[in-house]
């Protein structure tokens, strides 16, 4: 009797409408591909509901998604998919050129037929997320949460003048530290000398274990600093059997930056 009881109230439609679960909820997420590349996989959102400050009432965030480096453009509304794409040329393509992917949620503007076919013209891949999941672009959430509360810890008491902050808390974000990349935006996008002439490649060495399906621990000299852990787009087979010595790696720091060497010191200067 008490199966039947319990059988007959899951079936109850009203039961089934307006009862929640308290049960995990199905699906595992899935991460997206890491990029290889800053700029080249990016990720799009608008915060909206701000009070009007000279005329603007929203925010398009645009982020990378290696770097975590962010632009903060304030719009008026309405705005239309064409108004988008000519902001996101101006402020990201004109310094970043354009990305391979975007990962964006299902807004109107992102899911119009103009902007589709503006960046379909580019070969511009759009990964969009599904209804009410914005789990998807967690990366943005994040980022737009760090700016929200940037803006509400200056600009609380006069929430009418958040623009004039706005430069400021990109700055701000662009040159915190990042435990994901252990560097700010700012350096993961500096400059730094890679030698023209330097090998391709470095070994052989031996493979260790297999990870997954596509990665490869290698047996590194003591000492190294680089993980052994490689994608097996970054190894080469050793063919034949002979064996010359290998070269020495690259001096690399722990924030993964080759580091150059002085050929000589020519002269040393005690300072008292």
């Amino acid at each position: 009797m008490k199966h039947d009881v319990q059988k007959m109230v899951a079936e109850y439609h009203t039961y089934q409408q307006h009862k929640y679960e308290t049960v995990t909820p199905a699906g595992l997420l899935q991460p997206l591909p890491i990029p290889d590349k800053v700029w080249t996989d990016i990720s799009m959102d608008f915060i909206v509901g701000l009070p009007p400050c000279q005329g603007k009432s929203v925010i398009f965030v645009v982020d990378d998604r290696l770097s975590k480096y962010a632009h903060f453009i304030a719009l008026s509304h309405p705005y239309s998919a064409a108004t988008i794409a000519q902001l996101f040329v101006d402020h990201v393509f004109k310094l970043h050129g354009m990305p391979s992917s975007i990962v964006c949620d299902r807004d109107p503007i992102f899911v119009s037929d103009f902007w589709k076919e503006f960046f379909k013209l580019h070969d511009v891949v759009s990964w969009m997320s599904s209804g009410y999941h914005p789990q998807t672009d967690g990366q943005t959430e994040v980022v737009n949460r760090c700016l929200e509360t940037y803006l509400r810890c200056f600009a609380a008491t006069q929430p009418k003048k958040w623009l004039l902050w706005l430069s400021w808390a990109e700055f701000s974000y662009n040159t915190t530290y990042h435990i994901a990349t252990k560097l700010p935006p700012f350096e993961s996008l500096a400059a730094y000398s890679y030698h023209k002439l330097l090998p391709k490649f470095y070994g052989p060495y031996e493979i260790l274990e297999k990870l997954g399906t596509v990665a490869y621990k290698l047996q590194l000299p003591t000492g190294c600093k680089i993980h052994p852990v490689f994608h097996v787009s970054c190894l080469k087979k050793h063919l034949g059997t002979h064996v010359t010595p290998s070269l020495t790696l690259p001096r690399i720091t722990e924030d993964g930056i080759v580091q150059d060497e002085p050929l000589a010191i020519l002269e040393r200067k005690l300072v008292k």
